[in-house]
C-alpha cells in the first residue's frame, strides 16, 4: 500500500514521538505514519543500517537512535536521549519483537528468555522510563504493539510468544489505570497476520518444518481470515496515529484487534 490517507495529515502536529523497531515492517509504517500526520519522529532499532535507511527517507526533524530494549540501561538512555534532543517525549509507541516458529515441544530456555526479554521485560521497562519523563510534563500516549497470539490465536508462532503479548496486553491494563492520573494515555494494538519481515521468517520457518510449498503457507496464514487478506504494515500505523492524537484523548487501557475479523475479543 501507498501512504496513509491525507486526512491524518495534522493529527499529531507538535508531538514528539519515540517508535522502537523502526527498521522493517509495522515500525516504518508507524515512523512514516506519524512523520505524515505531522508528528518529530525519533526511530530506534538494534539494526543500524536498516533503522537509519528508514529515518534517512523521512527527512526533516527525524532521526534515528540505536538501542537494544532487551538491554534495562538502554531503555532508559532511549528516552533520556529524546528528552535531550527534542525537549519532550509525546508518544512512545512500543513495536520492537522478536519470536520464530516453533512446535510446544521445541521452545528452549534460550528461546523463552530472548523473546521475553525484548517482547516483555523490555516493554515494560521503556514504557517505566517514558511514563517518568510524561509524568514530569503533564502526560503522553503509550502505544504497545501485542498481537492477537495474546488473546489466544491458535496460529501464533509459539507459546513463549503468545505468553509475552498476552503480558503486554495485561501490562497495557495496569499501567493505564494507575498512569491515568498523570494524563498518561496506554492502548495497545493487536494485530493479526500481518505482513512484515516477521511474517517472512515465520512463513519461511513453516516451509522448513512443515514442507508445504510458499503458496500453502501463505494461503494456510489468511485462510481463517474472515476479511480473506492479512493486514500491511499501514493498517496498523492508521490505529496507531489515532490511539497518538486528541481524538483518542479518553481512550485508555483497551487492546485493539487489526486482525480481519480473526478474534472477537
Amino acid at each position: 500500500m501507498g501512504t496513509l490517507d491525507s486526512r491524518l495529515d495534522g493529527r499529531l502536529d507538535n508531538k514528539v514521538a519515540l517508535v522502537t523497531g523502526i527498521g522493517a515492517g509495522m515500525g516504518t509504517g508507524i515512523a512514516r505514519a506519524y512523520a505524515e500526520a505531522g508528528a518529530t519522529v525519533v526511530g530506534a532499532d538494534i539494526d543500524e543500517g536498516a533503522g537509519r535507511a528508514v529515518m534517512d527517507t523521512l527527512g526533516g526533524p527525524h532521526r534515528f537512535v540505536r538501542g537494544d530494549v532487551a538491554q534495562v540501561a538502554e531503555c532508559e538512555g532511549l528516552v533520556a536521549d529524546v528528552v535531550a534532543g527534542n525537549g519532550r517525549i509525546d508518544v512512545l509507541v512500543n513495536n520492537a519483537g522478536v519470536t520464530k516458529s516453533l512446535g510446544f515441544f521445541d521452545v528452549t530456555e534460550a528461546d523463552w528468555d530472548r523473546i521475553y526479554s525484548v517482547n516483555a521485560r523490555g516493554l515494560f521497562f521503556l514504557m517505566q522510563a517514558a511514563a517518568r519523563a510524561m509524568r514530569e510534563q503533564g502526560g503522553g500516549r503509550i502505544v504497545n504493539i501485542a498481537s492477537i497470539a495474546g488473546k489466544g490465536y491458535r496460529g501464533t508462532s509459539n507459546v513463549a510468544y503468545a505468553g509475552t503479548k498476552g503480558a503486554v496486553i495485561a501490562m497495557t491494563r495496569i499501567s493505564a489505570s494507575q498512569l491515568a492520573r498523570f494524563g498518561i494515555n496506554v492502548n495497545s494494538i493487536c494485530p493479526g497476520v500481518t505482513r512484515t519481515a516477521l511474517f517472512e521468517q515465520v512463513i519461511g520457518e513453516l516451509i522448513e518444518r512443515t514442507g508445504v510449498t510458499r503458496e500453502q503457507a501463505e494461503a494456510n496464514a489468511v485462510k481463517s481470515i474472515p476479511l480473506r487478506r492479512a493486514n500491511d504494515p499501514e493498517d496498523i500505523a492508521a490505529l496507531a496515529v489515532y490511539l497518538a492524537s486528541d481524538a483518542a484523548r479518553n481512550v485508555t487501557g483497551q487492546s485493539w484487534n487489526v486482525d480481519g475479523g480473526l478474534q472477537w475479543d
